[in-house]
């Protein structure tokens, strides 16, 4: 028993160690990553658009890799370019979050890419060169970083004293989109760390980066308030118009319009975006919907997010799952089939620490799910890392039809109105 508690005391200082560790240091692993041998088959892709967020012709890798195994390559290329160029917030503050979050996993591939999106700009090289001191970091950039280690760290780390300070600097609108930022990024290191995808050269050796003309905008003033954008109005409508038709338990969770849908539609492009990247994504997988579901109730259990758990219990409940069976797995994995605990325990791993997953355990996942299987597997694990820190992160109220159906599964004095997941 001393031995474990010392093993455990050990590696709480070396993930303390890597989460404030220098850039110095992530520069030499970043460097060693680039002899890194991927988990995965990368595509041999001759051109897809913007697939470099800089607009330069480059391919990177995480792209080779949804390449090879998803529809949805160009879907993701958008998303990357929309989530660090569109909305209100300057990009660099963007791309200095997902440098911290680099920080906090200790991912030399996140670093290597955050690093060079930074150094395309002026005002990007001169946060790097105060990243120790921050002496060059404005408050309202202090503020976004903490908020991203905060979100990062736990999906409910954001306080509400801390709330408040950071909407004394950005708007609602700004907000979510520097909490849809922290999901992405929190998204984008699993994928990378569980492939184990390498370091591009021309990432880490172009001396000189430069940002795009196209993309190269200057940030307006902060409004208090936010302006409704005739494409906000517009994707309102949609939506609208999309929950008038019918569901199957395949297809979704009979919710109608969720309020994390509604959420979205105050960042409408990020939204839009990564709404098209899910729905490309998940057109032509090979997991079935059972294992979805059970991928994301296991990590919205491990991460303790309320909305998402009552979100996947709905799903599962509709899609015939007894309530014996989800009263067993809320207490323990003795209920799920050994094809259901081969993708669970892959993904609670990857939830609680991306970097660790191995070969080995990479391997295991392809065995029962095959390569593409187990890349589905990675990406679904993922969505839950960006769903579960925007909904309890935002805190946003779960639905009517949710609540009702937990209740009728868990019973009446399981649920509490909090926020919080009550296990």
């Amino acid at each position: 028993m001393k031995v474990l508690w010392l093993a455990i005391l050990i590696l709480s200082f070396a993930v303390s160690a890597v989460a404030n560790s220098p850039l110095t240091d992530l520069e030499k692993m970043a460097r060693e990553k680039m002899k890194a041998k991927p988990r995965v088959a990368l595509a041999e892709v001759k051109e897809i658009k913007n697939a470099d967020a800089l607009e330069t012709a480059n391919i990177p890798n995480y792209i080779k890799a949804l390449a090879q195994n998803t529809k949805a390559a160009p879907q993701f290329a958008n998303l990357v370019q929309t989530f660090l160029f569109g909305g209100s917030v300057a990009p660099e503050t963007k791309m200095a979050m997902g440098l911290r979050i680099a920080q906090i996993y200790g991912s030399g591939y996140l670093y290597a890419q955050t690093n060079r999106w930074l150094r395309s700009t002026d005002k990007g090289q001169a946060l790097l060169k105060s990243w120790e001191d921050k002496k060059s970091f404005s408050e309202a950039e202090k503020l976004a970083l903490d908020y991203a280690e905060k979100l990062t760290n736990d999906i409910h780390g954001v306080s509400d004293e801390d709330f408040a300070k950071t909407r004394g600097f950005y708007n609602d609108s700004q907000v979510i989109e520097l909490t849809m930022t922290v999901c992405f990024f929190n998204h984008f290191v699993r994928f990378v760390e569980a492939t184990n995808l390498p370091v591009e050269d021309w990432v880490l050796n172009d001396k000189s980066p430069k940002m795009a003309a196209s993309i190269n905008k200057t940030v307006a003033p902060v409004a208090r308030v936010a302006l409704v954008s005739d494409v906000e109005m517009t994707q309102s409508q949609t939506i609208l118009e999309n929950a008038k038709q019918p569901q199957t338990p395949q297809q979704g969770l009979g919710l109608g319009i969720a309020n994390s849908q509604r959420a979205f539609l105050r960042v409408p492009a990020l939204g839009q975006a990564w709404r098209e990247f899910g729905f490309q994504n998940r057109s032509s997988w090979t997991i079935d919907r059972n294992i979805q579901l059970q991928i994301s109730f296991a990590v919205s259990m491990a991460n303790g997010c309320r909305y998402c758990t009552l979100h996947q219990v709905k799903g599962l409940r509709g899609l015939g799952v007894e309530p014996k069976k989800l009263l067993a797995m809320k207490k323990d994995d003795s209920a799920l089939t050994p094809r259901e605990l081969t993708a669970v325990e892959f993904a609670r791993k990857l939830t609680e620490k991306p970097a660790s997953v191995t070969d080995a355990d990479f391997e295991k996942l392809k065995k029962e799910f095959g390569e593409q299987g187990a890349v589905e597997v990675v990406l679904q694990t993922g969505a839950f890392a960006f769903m579960n820190r925007f909904t309890d992160g935002l805190r946003l109220p779960s639905e009517d039809e949710a609540v009702k159906t937990y209740q009728e599964v868990y019973g009446d004095g399981t649920y509490k109105s909090d926020w919080k997941l009550q296990k």
